[in-house]
């Protein structure tokens, strides 16, 4: 290693240093409020970082890990929210808190997961919409049953704290507990986390949301928590999703927007809109989904400018920064967890929906996925596409 390498390090550790002490003194009148904290522990380096931090706050610290596999299903053994390498991760969530010196427990939320993820999952497929698991479980299980059992089992808790990159602030003024954007754009997981009630945001801790990925790295490996080869949850199930449905095929035409029939399928829930790949059918430009029609049974499929729309309607809302929305307004809209927010006109609907209406066309806007509602860092709320204009 060269000097200048030496230097750089040096520097590095000195700014984590300077951080983590602006980080704690920054929290220290919340720890007057919070004593113990219960933290969902996944044996990952990010809720592991959490612990730590929390811990050096001054809080009492509790881990908690939710197990929810079953063990009736095969996987590939990849990392998922969802798979048979539970048992490993569990493990791994036991050795952090053994070195953090905090107490430990694991509660079984499997029958509700299955209820309320699995059971949900596989009946918007067979709807012919495209859920967003992670969202339901977040609000339901993670952030929902499983504090609950925590306090049934006995564990006296005044905060429960995860490692998602997000943040929760008090607004003074309407009393409401709002939901802001991580400081790093590349690990905001708000998204995921816009089905948070009032009653759970207020007792929720964010502690990665002021770090970078990069930083939270770097602090683990400092501090000696780091738990390695973890890979991050990039998916809900590590096996393939059709193994969840166990339905037999119903086939049915695959046609063009204007109806005429390309090919066949053996179910829907194949399918998604927006996918290219596993259509079977030879064009002379590519093909994809834009629509699915359970009605019908059909797969309807275009060239790429035939996904493309411009307005859609979202229900089952849930507002954060507001109580209700009573009057249209422009913000930004996420409909998917990897694109970035766009502008658009929010307005109220009927039967108490929203109507969303990009400035300009959006390709794959997906009937069970996700629409939040930003402006700036702030999440005013969100719901779930139910119906896209143009789209047979």
């Amino acid at each position: 290693m060269n000097c200048n390498q030496n230097v750089c390090n040096r520097t590095f550790q000195k700014n984590i240093a300077t951080f983590v002490i602006w980080y704690l003194n920054l929290n220290l009148e919340v720890s007057a409020t919070h004593n113990t904290v219960i933290v969902g522990l996944s044996g990952g380096v990010d809720s592991s970082v959490a612990a730590y931090l929390l811990k050096e706050q001054g809080y009492q610290v509790v881990g908690v890990t939710m197990a929810i596999w079953d063990g009736q299903y095969k996987t590939t053994g990849k990392h998922a929210c969802y798979g048979s390498d539970e048992e490993e991760e569990i493990g791994k969530a036991r050795i952090v808190a053994e070195k953090l010196g905090i107490p430990y427990h694991v509660f079984d939320c499997s029958a509700e997961y299955k209820q309320v993820v699995l059971d949900y999952f596989k009946s918007e497929y067979l709807a012919g919409r495209t859920p967003n698991p992670c969202v339901q479980c977040n609000q339901l299980i993670k952030f929902g049953l499983l504090p609950s059992l925590a306090k049934k089992s006995g564990i006296v808790y005044d905060a429960f704290a995860t490692g998602h990159y997000a943040q929760v602030t008090l607004n003074a003024a309407s009393g409401r507990f709002e939901l802001r954007k991580a400081v790093d754009p590349k690990k905001d997981q708000t998204y995921f986390l816009y089905r948070l009630k009032q009653d759970q945001l207020k007792q929720v801790l964010f502690p990665l949301g002021s770090f970078y990925k990069t930083d939270v790295k770097e602090l683990a490996k400092k501090v000696g928590i780091t738990v390695e080869d973890i890979e991050e949850s990039q998916d809900f199930y590590s096996g393939d999703y059709k193994e969840l449905f166990k339905v037999e095929k119903q086939s049915g035409n695959i046609v063009d927007v204007k109806g005429n029939i390309l090919g066949r399928h053996d179910g829907i829930w194949n399918y998604t809109v927006g996918q290219r790949k596993g259509l079977g059918i030879a064009w002379s430009e590519p093909l994809y989904v834009v629509g699915l029609n359970k009605e019908k049974n059909t797969v309807v499929v275009g060239i790429r400018e035939e996904t493309f729309r411009t307005s859609f309607i979202v229900d089952e809302l849930n507002w954060i920064s507001i109580g209700k929305l009573d009057h249209s307004f422009d913000g930004a809209v996420k409909i998917r967890s990897a694109q970035k927010e766009r502008e658009a006109h929010i307005e109220p609907w009927e039967n108490g929906k929203i109507k969303v209406t990009f400035f300009h066309p959006n390709d794959a806007i997906t009937p069970g996925q996700s629409a939040v509602f930003y402006d700036k860092d702030l999440v005013i709320g969100g719901g779930v596409i139910t119906k896209v204009s143009n789209c047979e």
